[in-house]
Parts: C-alpha cells; sequence; structure tokens
C-alpha cells in the first residue's frame, strides 16, 4: 500500500474528468475492476467528489453483540470513523452489497459534511435519504434503507483494506465519484492517471464536436488517421486546452 499523498494539484485534475475516463486510464494500465458496482449518487447536483479513501468494515451482525446501548461507546467504529475521517477524505464502507439495513442515516452523513470530509460511498444503503440528498453533499449508495444498521451489519474497524461494491479499496486509495458512479484509483497511480485522463478528456472533448458536425469516426476516434491529430492539435491551439 502507497504512502503518497494526494496533491491539490492532482486533485483538481480529477474533478474535471469522468469515471468513465479514469477507468480507460486504469485499464491501459491493467486494472479491470476499480468502479464500484450498484452505487449511485443521492444527488446529481454535488459535483465531482475526489479524496483520499478512509474506511469503515461491516460484518454480518451477532445479536447479542450488537444492541442499541453499542452506540453508547465513543469507539464504537461507526461513530469513530464520522469523527476520524480526515478533511478531505472520503468515507467508504463496506457494507457486504448488502443495502437491507443503513449504512448511516441523516445525521451522521451531516457531521461528516460539517467536518469538510469529500463525500461518503457504501455498498449498502442510507436511511433518511431524502435528507442526505438534500444537504449537497456527495453520497453514494445502492439503494434507501430505513432499519438500523444494527439489524445486519456489525462495524468492526476503521481505516483497514475492504471491499466496496466488488472493488478492494485500501486506506488512502483516491476515490473519484461523479453523476455515473465512483471510481478508485491505487494511490501509487493517482497523478499519472490524472494527468493521462485530462489529455483524454481534450481529446474526447475534441471529438465530440466533430461527431456533432457530421465527421465520421473512423480515423478520429481512436485517432488512426493523421489528420485527425493534426486536426486536434489546432484545436488545442483555439481552445487553450
Amino acid at each position: 500500500m502507497s504512502t503518497a499523498r494526494l496533491s491539490a494539484e492532482t486533485r483538481d485534475k480529477l474533478k474535471g474528468v469522468s469515471t468513465a475516463t479514469l477507468c480507460t486510464a486504469l485499464y491501459k494500465r491493467g486494472f479491470r475492476n476499480q468502479f464500484i458496482q450498484d452505487v449511485r449518487p443521492l444527488s446529481q447536483d454535488c459535483g465531482t467528489m475526489v479524496g483520499e479513501a478512509f474506511t469503515l468494515r461491516y460484518i454480518p451482525a451477532r445479536e447479542d453483540l450488537n444492541e442499541l446501548s453499542v452506540f453508547r461507546d465513543p469507539r464504537h467504529p461507526q461513530r469513530a470513523a464520522i469523527e476520524q475521517c480526515p478533511e478531505g477524505a472520503v468515507l467508504v464502507i463496506d457494507s457486504r452489497k448488502n443495502p437491507r439495513a443503513a449504512s448511516a442515516g441523516g445525521i451522521l452523513v451531516s457531521r461528516l459534511a460539517k467536518r469538510k470530509a469529500a463525500g461518503i460511498v457504501t455498498d449498502g444503503g442510507f436511511r433518511d435519504s431524502p435528507e442526505i440528498a438534500a444537504l449537497g453533499f456527495p453520497a453514494y449508495h445502492n439503494r434507501p434503507a430505513a432499519p438500523t444498521n444494527l439489524t445486519l451489519h456489525q462495524a468492526m474497524d476503521i481505516n483497514v483494506p475492504i471491499g466496496c461494491g466488488d472493488v478492494p479499496v485500501f486506506p488512502g486509495d483516491v476515490v473519484v465519484g461523479d453523476r455515473e458512479g465512483v471510481v478508485v484509483i491505487p494511490a501509487h497511480l493517482a497523478d499519472e492517471v490524472a494527468d493521462e485522463a485530462v489529455q483524454m478528456t481534450a481529446y474526447e472533448d475534441f471529438v465530440q464536436e466533430e461527431v456533432a458536425n457530421g465527421r465520421s469516426i473512423i480515423g478520429l476516434y481512436p485517432a488512426t488517421d493523421p489528420k485527425a491529430v493534426t486536426d486536434f492539435e489546432a484545436w488545442r491551439k483555439r481552445h487553450g486546452r
């Protein structure tokens, strides 16, 4: 696991690219499984989420260890995760892809937003989902889940490697979420993937304009025709890209 830190420059670059483009850049490097499955944004109006992963792991609940009284313990992992997730980080929750009980609710997510985290992701569900959607805070889940997490999930660990939506997530990995979903970038690749994604995005914007003007994709996408490369360079100069 890398100790690389997310720079402000790389964060800004990632905010300007899509998860689709990032998945392609990761695929070029041999990573096929970095897009978290069955996770969607509660709101389409929060902008792009970018931050380093801070994790919370649930296991199946054992009834005698998971009564309401466990929340009285300030060291309870769910409560501790909310209070320890660093500013600018994304809280990523392993809820075993089980949305039948809540991974968290409106009060906890509001606290996370107040502490200036970058967002929250679970492969389970949130309760109070309309209230969370109204926060203007990036939040991704499978579907709404009114029952408390205690009915199915037992919080065990914070900031350990987890699986979320079939994707391995290590603390410090870079998590990017847009209106389609969430991709996880291994920390040591974040800078180079961001750089390539910016270049890919510029070319895709050029291609989109050309296609809208009636140009064929043959030779253009991908750029196998030398004229496409020449036209792109002229386009970049015109647009300052």
